[in-house]
């Protein structure tokens, strides 16, 4: 097998690499996002993609994965859902394939994540593995036996757009999304989302690190801030064990970096299955904010769809 070359392809950076059939990094490449200009999107990539193959000394490759912070619709083939605008209606993955004469095969960023932990991460060695992106968004990608699960609406594992399950009496005065409903995950445990909630009930506007610090410093609000974070992340990771019993959560983003997150959110996880002795593991991405252009490009490393 030859190196796999993947781009991650984000809002404001642009980062490219080639690993060899053991996952080893052969060569890596970041450059900053023109995220207002498509045409620039497609240059950049395409010229990265012509410097890795050159650094390399690779032969001119069949095929690459690229992640993106949205998904093709499977109908028309065209981005939606991506916070970089630019690319929304855009039918990327066509045209990078016709400056590049190859296969572009285009996933979702959280899928990315998810295969490249399933692949040889956290989530090495189990079938099923469900990745949460806790960032500006709430992101969630899902890989079986390594490989993406999209569905048939490219729709699986976006966690972060239904409601938040069993809300108490204050949660139903829940704030509207992005996405033009009301009260979904994302309002509540994105890291906007957070610091919104913080400052509904402290009138402290502060970055989930920030909180995090001040817990730590024994500040009773911030106390109270966190434990609500962590129990609005555990009741809806609760509905995917429901839903999908994965083997393994693992969480990406700068939210996941927080230390002991993922043991806290193990042990709470339990109190809202339906099943009140669930274990699942819940782990945090072991190859870091390296698992998307990771995960990108295992997209490319053999000739299944």
């Amino acid at each position: 097998m030859t190196p796999c070359i993947g781009i991650d392809l984000g809002g404001t950076k642009t980062e490219i690499a080639v690993l060899d059939t053991r996952g080893h990094f052969l060569w890596r490449h970041r450059e900053p996002t023109p995220a207002h200009d498509y045409a620039a999107m497609l240059g950049l990539m395409a010229a990265l993609v012509r410097q890795a193959v050159k650094a390399c000394d690779l032969p001119w490759p069949s095929r690459i994965g690229c992640g993106i912070p949205g998904t093709l619709d499977p109908v028309t083939q065209r981005v939606r859902g991506a916070n970089t605008q630019r690319l929304n209606g855009q039918p990327l993955a066509r045209d990078l394939s016709a400056m590049l004469n190859m296969q572009v095969r285009v996933q979702n960023d959280a899928n990315c994540l998810a295969v490249s932990e399933a692949v040889d991460g956290a989530g090495a060695g189990v079938e099923m593995v469900f990745a949460v992106i806790l960032g500006t968004g709430c992101g969630g990608g899902l890989a079986v036996q390594q490989r993406v699960h999209t569905g048939r609406n490219a729709l699986a594992g976006e966690w972060g757009h239904n409601p938040l399950p069993w809300p108490t009496p204050s949660e139903l005065q829940a704030p509207p999304c992005w996405c033009g409903l009301q009260g979904c995950l994302e309002t509540w445990v994105s890291g906007p989302g957070w610091s919104n909630a913080h400052q509904r009930d402290t009138g402290q506007m502060l970055a989930p690190p920030e909180i995090w610090s001040a817990m730590e410093s024994g500040d009773v609000n911030a106390t109270r801030s966190v434990e609500q974070w962590l129990d609005r992340l555990a009741r809806g990771l609760s509905q995917v064990v429901n839903l999908m019993d994965p083997d393994l959560i693992v969480l990406g983003g700068g939210m996941s970096n927080l230390p002991g997150v993922s043991e806290r959110i193990e042990a709470l996880i339990a109190r809202h299955a339906f099943y009140r002795g669930a274990r699942t593991p819940v782990r945090v991405a072991l190859h870091g904010d390296s698992s998307g252009v990771r995960g990108a490009a295992w997209l490319a490393r053999d000739t299944s769809a």
